[in-house]
C-alpha cells in the first residue's frame, strides 16, 4: 500500500473515533492516537481533524483539544470563535482557549471504547 492511501485509512479511523465523542465531552489528539495503536502520531491526528471539513458524515472536530484542554486546532474552523462557540452550545465551558473543567469533560476512547 502506498502512503497516500495508508493516510486516508488512518484518518478515516480518527474520524470513526472522533464521531463516537458525546456531546459536551472533550479528548485529545494523544488520547485518539494512543487508542489506534499509534501513539506517536498525534500530530497525524491533529492533521486528520484539519482535513475533517466537509466529510461525510460530518465528524465533531470541535471536540478535540490538545493534551492541556486548549483550543490549539481553533485556527483551522471557519472563523476564530468558531470552535469555542461550538462548544459552548454543547455546554463546555471555555476561558482565555482552554476547556474549564477538562478532567471531568475528557472522554478518553481507550476506557469509552472496545476495539
Amino acid at each position: 500500500m502506498d502512503a497516500k492511501r495508508n493516510t486516508g485509512e488512518f484518518f478515516d479511523l480518527v474520524y470513526a473515533v472522533v464521531r463516537e465523542i458525546p456531546e459536551g465531552r472533550v479528548t485529545s489528539y494523544g488520547a485518539i492516537a494512543r487508542y489506534l495503536g499509534a501513539a506517536r502520531s498525534s500530530r497525524m491526528v491533529g492533521f486528520a481533524m484539519n482535513a475533517s471539513f466537509g466529510v461525510t458524515p460530518a465528524v465533531p472536530a470541535h471536540r478535540v483539544v490538545n493534551r492541556n484542554g486548549l483550543l490549539s486546532g481553533k485556527m483551522h474552523f471557519e472563523y476564530p470563535d468558531a470552535m469555542q462557540e461550538l462548544l459552548e452550545a454543547e455546554g463546555v465551558v471555555v476561558k482565555n482557549d482552554q476547556v474549564q473543567d477538562f478532567e471531568s469533560r475528557f472522554w478518553d476512547p481507550n476506557t469509552e471504547l472496545a476495539l
